[in-house]
């Protein structure tokens, strides 16, 4: 990774351009060519240095409600709860942790119901019976912006 790379990153970070050519708006805005811009962060995320480009939503404002939620999941299901997991839309991540709760993950969904609902099923795929469902009482939204 070189200079340019790191200036591709840190302008894209938080204000990636809502355009019909958003490249060509960071090429412009860091004096470089569209092409280059392009292929720079098609490299980037073939290496894993750019995990993903996209929007991030509020989901209550979007109809949606979300939760965090911990599962108590033996070592070797860990592999078979996380692949269940991540099949469902409405997750959004999904961690390993050193604890007694080892994996944490992100629901979204259109009520508690329906996120209750999934959960179930989880259960019953997975036969992982301990899983907390955590909503958020209140939302604060933090800006990660990591200067490379």
């Amino acid at each position: 990774m070189d200079k340019t790379d790191r200036l591709i990153i840190n302008s894209i970070q938080s204000d990636f351009p809502v355009s019909k050519r958003p490249y060509m708006e960071i090429a412009q805005s860091l004096g470089l060519d569209e092409d280059e811009v392009i292929e720079r962060i098609r490299k980037l995320r073939q290496n894993d240095v750019i995990r993903r480009i996209g929007g991030n939503f509020f989901p209550d404002k979007l109809g949606f409600l979300s939760t965090l939620c911990a599962a108590e999941v033996p070592e070797e299901k860990i592999d078979f709860f996380s692949e269940t997991v991540n099949s469902y839309d409405g997750v959004t991540h999904n961690y390993i942790r050193k604890n007694r709760f080892n994996v944490w993950f992100t629901f979204i969904a259109q009520s508690m119901e329906d996120i209750e609902k999934s959960l179930e099923e989880i259960k019953t795929k997975t036969g992982v019976e301990n899983i907390l469902n955590l909503p958020a009482t209140d939302v604060f939204k933090i800006r990660a912006k990591f200067k490379v």
